[in-house]
């Protein structure tokens, strides 16, 4: 997302105050050869890679393209840290990857099992993962559209009526 990569650089930099170098990067996790070359040019220690469609109704609309891109995209990046020996990679997934029931959360759930296989390997980079759900303001919240619905007097749209949410910061 440049439009995200733009604001998080706006946001850091003027946060920099130990003077690290900030390289916003836009490139595409389902290129193999240009998430190496980043990779490997900028000798990454630890990625983070939470490089994924989070929207369950783009995604569900968009099957197979967001089954690749995170699916593939998490095996590109996974498989380039272990062959340059990263030495942390730590995926953040979602908690829609607990028995999923839609393609996104078995998109995520898959690219979790990439790194469970991985790990179980002998390598240099140590795999993990964080499933996260439901965090206010992050790029998949639902919040703002249950904001948006209240501020038109509702109804406030919610998957199932015996759901309950759960919203961390």
């Amino acid at each position: 997302s440049e439009f995200n990569l733009y604001n998080i650089d706006l946001e850091l930099t003027p946060l920099n105050t130990r003077k690290c170098e900030i390289i916003p990067v836009l490139a595409d996790v389902t290129n193999p050869i240009v998430v190496n070359s980043i990779i490997k040019k900028h000798q990454i220690n630890t990625i983070y890679h939470a490089a994924a469609y989070k929207h369950v109704p783009m995604v569900e609309k968009n099957v197979v393209e967001g089954a690749f891109n995170n699916v593939i995209g998490t095996f590109n990046v996974a498989m380039s840290a272990k062959d340059n020996e990263v030495k942390n990679m730590v995926l953040i997934s979602t908690d829609k990857a607990v028995r999923p029931t839609n393609i996104m959360g078995a998109s995520k759930r898959l690219s979790e099992l990439v790194l469970q296989a991985l790990d179980s390997q002998k390598t240099k980079t140590c795999f993990s993962m964080v499933r996260f759900g439901n965090v206010l303001d992050s790029a998949g919240s639902v919040v703002p559209l249950f904001r948006k619905q209240i501020k038109q007097g509702g109804p406030v749209t919610v998957t199932h009526p015996k759901i309950t949410r759960y919203f961390m910061s």
